[in-house]
């Protein structure tokens, strides 16, 4: 008689989707794992896997998914998470962009993500967008577990992204905007933070007001997300530059850049790219145009499997190319 029990990694990757929970500062964060479609990519021992973060206010369950099968069906792991305080997982502020406590958060994820069954834990793969995409590389400046890494449109310089806004938005806006961002800071510990729309319409009060920003956003969000953000984010990443990590990062390292970018200023992400001695990818459209449903979605991500393949099938070298 046959034993048709599955082990936990074959019954993983027959669901496909697994919801995994950690630890991060004494709260729970609450990822998805994606098990890889096959072993091509397979070592001695286990898979690559990569670990998946979101933008400002951004959840799981907003976009990222789509990116997380894409390279699950190349053959790589995926554990895309939420930060503590955003969508699923726990910690009791909500909705506050603390950079400090995402970078811990990245960490813990890549202690958790090193425990799947099935991965090779000296094979991290850090995958972040946006917001994210500067995380990354802060988080693997220095490591030597981590195999690879992708910034996807990121932003990685604070003060560079404050004046790409002052050419789109009025002073007036900006200013109020810092005022909000004060308050919150000078209120929050009494009467709680002063919440903004994380998106809004041109005009009106939020984190991002541009023209079809909203639009943009509302049509990624999943049933976690919220649109509301703390004010003081406008002052958190004003001296934020995960740019000066570039250097540090030891492995290869994509940096796709949207050339039109109205949010994350491109000059600033090729700066980064020159410093990470990346592999650099660039698609003529705007910030949210890489992004599921948009032209460059799919050109996006065949680039991230092209990349991620080459440096992580077996055998292959994961020096840069200038390295060797």
């Amino acid at each position: 008689m046959t034993d048709t029990t599955l082990t936990p990694e074959a019954a993983a990757r027959a669901a496909g989707h697994r919801e995994v929970r950690f630890r991060s500062g004494g709260d729970e964060c609450v990822a998805t794992h994606v098990v890889a479609a096959h072993d091509d990519l397979a070592g001695p021992a286990g898979r690559p896997v990569v670990v998946m973060a979101h933008g400002l206010a951004g959840t799981v369950d907003s976009g990222l998914l789509p990116f997380a099968d894409g390279l699950a069906a190349a053959g790589l792991d995926v554990l895309a998470f939420d930060y503590r305080g955003f969508g699923l997982s726990g910690g009791s502020t909500r909705q506050r962009v603390s950079v400090t406590g995402q970078l811990e958060d990245f960490a813990a994820a890549c202690r958790a993500a090193a425990t799947l069954p099935g991965v090779d834990p000296a094979r991290l793969v850090l995958w972040g967008v946006s917001l994210a995409g500067g995380h990354v590389l802060s988080v693997a400046a220095g490591r030597d577990d981590v195999a690879a890494v992708v910034s996807l449109t990121p932003l990685v310089d604070g003060a560079a992204a404050g004046r790409l806004a002052l050419r789109h938005h009025s002073p007036l806006t900006l200013a109020r905007s810092t005022v909000d961002g004060v308050r919150s800071r000078a209120l929050g510990s009494r009467r709680g933070p002063v919440m903004v729309p994380v998106v809004a319409d041109p005009g009106q009060q939020g984190a991002l007001t541009l023209p079809g920003c909203k639009a943009d956003y509302l049509a990624l969000a999943g049933p976690s997300w919220r649109n509301e953000i703390d004010a003081a984010v406008a002052l958190e990443l004003g001296s934020h530059r995960p740019v000066k990590q570039a250097k540090h990062v030891g492995c290869p390292l994509l940096v796709q850049i949207a050339d039109f970018d109205r949010l994350a200023p491109p000059h600033a992400a090729a700066k980064a790219a020159v410093k990470g001695r990346a592999e650099v990818r660039h698609y003529p459209g705007d910030h949210f145009d890489v992004w599921p449903g948009k032209d460059f979605f799919a050109p996006a991500l065949a680039h991230q499997v092209h990349f991620l393949t080459r440096h992580l099938a077996p055998g292959a070298s994961t020096e840069r190319a200038d390295d060797r």
